[in-house]
């Protein structure tokens, strides 16, 4: 069985369609192709705007014709996560699916139901003849994960309808009405390099098995952070046994809470054994901390050959000390909305090349001010630690909007389907909505989706159950869509 048999067939096939597309964020091309095909092939107006975003339109189903024009939106692009077994080439693999139960999942990489399984559902409403709708338009921006750039780079008046359905949201049963907004922080640090000397022997420490996830949904899971791991080994060696450092490399993507991180080392011989002692002495401290959010965590300490060059011990030191000290993770919970996170750091990045160490980090908050605080702080840190610090990518929140026409259709339809109320909430996660709605004021604007676990990770899976219901909540809330 795969999962072109599981039910409903028509977004389950649309689904497989995109994921044998490579379609990892920054390269669309062929995910792009496939979208123009896919529609011009059956006969819907379908292009390519200037900037990259697919845009398919259908026209009402006899009877519909007065029915505001709704735009089902997702994106194109997914997080290309992988464990460090997998070969997986996300540039030119398909992506191989496994079916556990009622969870639909991939073998050692990110699934990409992030958001393929919502672009399915808006292609299969435009594929299914026997769904009721209004006007109908399908956006599918692309480079959503790394700059939300689809988004950001809509043309204002290219949309002709005014509700907008989100379908990126990754819980079933509730109703998005409000993002955070985020900026992007970049530290660098400048460093020289300096010639081994005699005595030291060579180690690769590193730090696997970490469950990581979506530095949105799951920050608030309070997981372990690979990089902050290895700068928490590395202080102690730097400080007190003479240890040099080859290289620091952690964490992949900004919005991706880093699993994996590791360090190579130069340790000076008569210090062999405290030094490996310390570092799994450590360990051993964070592996009993996050016992219950990454009980998988675990440390490989690899002889290898001593490298001829290190990087200078004082900016290293400096380095280390600001990524300890640097926040990450949750920083406030809303007082407004129960369990929602409000403002948060990932420390998503750390990289050592060509005489720079640089430390990437993604902030998010609900509250533009304390977006702003955040980032004060973050200068002020990296500033006195001896670094450059550079802001971009920043975008505003999206500002709940409760009692609108549409609002009180997704609930009375999901009572009617469900019965039982739908949850509405707003997402520490950044949604497109919150950009695409500052160029389309005029916009209703609600997020949906079906169940999502452990998104941007190589542990991603959607709930095949869940799926059906969205599908059939979608089609009714389609069909009583309000007059113009």
């Amino acid at each position: 069985m795969t999962i072109k048999d599981l039910n409903p067939t028509i977004v389950w096939n649309n689904f497989y369609g995109l994921t044998q597309i490579p379609r990892p964020s920054k390269h669309e091309g062929k995910v792009q192709e496939y979208l123009l095909n896919w529609g011009l092939s059956r006969g819907l107006e379908t292009f390519r705007d200037e900037t990259g975003n697919i845009i398919i339109r259908k026209g009402a189903t006899p009877g519909f014709e007065n029915r505001r024009g709704v735009i089902l939106q997702g994106h194109m692009d997914m997080v290309p996560q992988k464990t460090s077994d997998s070969n997986h080439n996300f540039l030119t693999d398909p992506i191989v699916t496994l079916i556990d139960g009622d969870w639909v999942t991939a073998d050692r990489t990110t699934l990409g139901a992030d958001n393929g399984i919502g672009v399915a559902l808006a292609l299969s409403v435009l594929e299914d003849k026997n769904v009721k709708h209004g006007p109908v338009e399908v956006l599918v921006t692309y480079d959503e994960e790394t700059g939300m750039t689809g988004a950001n780079e809509l043309r204002p008046g290219v949309l002709k309808g005014d509700i907008l359905i989100n379908l990126d949201s990754e819980e079933e049963g509730e109703l998005c009405v409000g993002c955070a907004g985020g900026l992007d922080a970049s530290a660098d640090f400048k460093y020289r390099k300096y010639n081994t000397p005699s005595g030291m022997l060579g180690y690769k420490v590193t730090v696997k098995g970490l469950q990581g996830g979506h530095s949105g949904m799951d920050i608030s899971l309070y997981r372990a952070n690979a990089n902050k791991v290895i700068a928490r080994i590395l202080l102690p060696l730097l400080e007190k046994y003479g240890v040099k450092v080859v290289d620091f490399t952690g964490g992949s993507l900004r919005n991706a809470i880093p699993f994996e991180a590791s360090a190579e080392i130069l340790v000076p011989q008569e210090n062999k054994q405290v030094v490996l002692d310390t570092v799994n002495n450590i360990f051993a401290l964070v592996k009993a901390e996050y016992v219950d959010s990454d009980p998988s965590a675990v440390l490989y300490v690899d002889a290898v050959d001593a490298a001829p060059k290190f990087i200078q011990g004082s900016v290293m030191l400096r380095a280390v000390k600001a990524i300890l000290a640097c926040p990450a993770g949750v920083v406030r919970m809303s007082r407004t909305m129960e369990g929602l996170t409000e403002t948060s750091t990932n420390l998503a990045i750390v990289r050592t090349q060509r005489g720079h160490i640089t430390i990437h980090s993604l902030m998010r908050s609900a509250v533009d001010s304390s977006k702003a605080y955040l980032a004060e702080k973050m200068r002020c840190l990296f500033e006195l630690a001896g670094a450059e610090i550079t802001f971009k990518g920043g975008y505003s929140g999206w500002t709940p909007k409760l009692d609108t026409p549409m609002n009180k259709v997704m609930m009375d339809q999901y009572q009617k389907v469900y019965g039982e109320p739908m949850k509405i909430m707003a997402t520490h996660g950044g949604l497109e909505c919150a950009i695409m709605g500052a160029k389309y004021p005029a916009w209703e604007m609600v997020s949906i989706g079906p169940t999502i676990k452990y998104p941007h990770s190589p542990d991603e899976k959607v709930n095949i159950p869940s799926v059906a219901r969205t599908w059939d909540y979608l089609k009714a809330v389609l069909e009583n869509v309000p007059e113009k």
